[in-house]
């Protein structure tokens, strides 16, 4: 996690409290993405409804023979867990820093995420390995039951995402939720064509490329998952963020004339962090310079918690100030 560093002579930082109604000091935290409190209830239901389904879809398919309906339980799993993570994600954000973990337990959703996306990969995999084996010798798959199951799959799902469909425009997890749910109804009714295809014809290998194709929907969307999670574990700057931007912004400000040590890293999976140092010779106003300053980054880059140190210049050189200096 990276740090700023003392020892210059004129410095100011955003403090680090879980306060977010102030209108004083440095800086100014806000959080643009923390899942509201009327979706406390949408995530609990929607997290409930979906965990049963997954139980008893896998149990059909595994006793029907289907692996279509248990790569869709599989895509169905993934999205719980994905559900669960930005529930997590914003209870995990409400803890309050501690002694040692200054910046509370926000790292434990990153660290959810990565996890996530490990053992969907592992499960798509066993999934694929067994579609292709199925491929050479189909097995017997009974129709009937695998479209009565995924049909209620398409219901479970649509009545989840419409849950959500009412705060997606404005809430982001509430928008992944609602994403998330819509492509898994959507799923469960290609399992339903699948079955009914193969009750017409009885091609047995529609049950085997249904289930290939599910995994590739579930590894394009979980591969975006696992980059993600990798770069937000090694502080990369998170995606939707151009440092550059960022950078170029600073150094407009009124009276800077240098930035140098500058870092940009999620500290949550929906939070975000900034550190800084800004060259201001002579300038006096420090403190309402801060003030703006992490006001903007907020606002402008959904930057919510920024730590900007100024320094005069005088003579003194940064020993961060090097391109090559960490």
């Amino acid at each position: 996690m990276p740090h700023d560093h003392p020892g210059h002579a004129h410095e100011h930082h955003d403090h680090d409290h879980d306060h977010h109604d102030h209108d004083h000091g440095h800086g100014h935290h806000g959080h643009h993405h923390h899942v509201p409190k009327d979706f406390g209830r949408a995530f609990a239901v929607g997290t409930a409804l979906n965990l049963g389904f997954v139980l008893v879809e896998f149990g059909a398919g595994f006793l029907t023979h289907s692996l279509a309906l248990m790569a869709d339980a599989g895509h169905n799993l993934s999205d719980v867990l994905g559900l669960i993570l930005a529930w997590g994600a914003a209870t995990l954000a409400k803890r309050a820093p501690s002694g040692r973990r200054t910046y509370g337990l926000r790292k434990g959703t990153i660290l959810a995420s990565l996890g996530n996306a490990a053992l969907l990969l592992l499960a798509t995999g066993a999934i694929a390995w067994e579609a292709v084996r199925r491929l050479a010798q189909p097995a017997e798959v009974q129709s009937g039951p695998v479209m009565i199951v995924a049909a209620i799959g398409i219901v479970i799902n649509t009545a989840t995402a419409l849950m959500f469909m009412r705060g997606s425009k404005e809430d982001l997890n509430a928008r992944g939720a609602f994403l998330h749910m819509a492509s898994d109804a959507a799923v469960s009714a290609g399992v339903v064509v699948a079955a009914f295809g193969m009750m017409l014809t009885g091609w047995l290998w529609l049950d085997s490329l249904t289930s290939l194709l599910i995994v590739a929907v579930i590894v394009l969307g979980t591969w975006g998952l696992l980059r993600d999670s990798l770069d937000m574990a090694l502080d990369a700057v998170p995606r939707g963020i151009d440092a550059a931007k960022v950078r170029d912004w600073l150094a407009r400000q009124p009276g800077v004339t240098e930035v140098h040590a500058l870092h940009i890293w999620a500290m949550s999976t929906t939070e975000t962090a900034l550190t800084a140092h800004v060259v201001r010779p002579g300038a006096t106003d420090h403190d309402r310079f801060l003030h703006e300053t992490c006001a903007e980054l907020a606002s402008r880059f959904r930057i919510s918690h920024a730590t900007v140190q100024v320094e005069q210049g005088g003579g003194h050189a940064c020993r961060l100030a090097p391109a090559d200096v960490v």
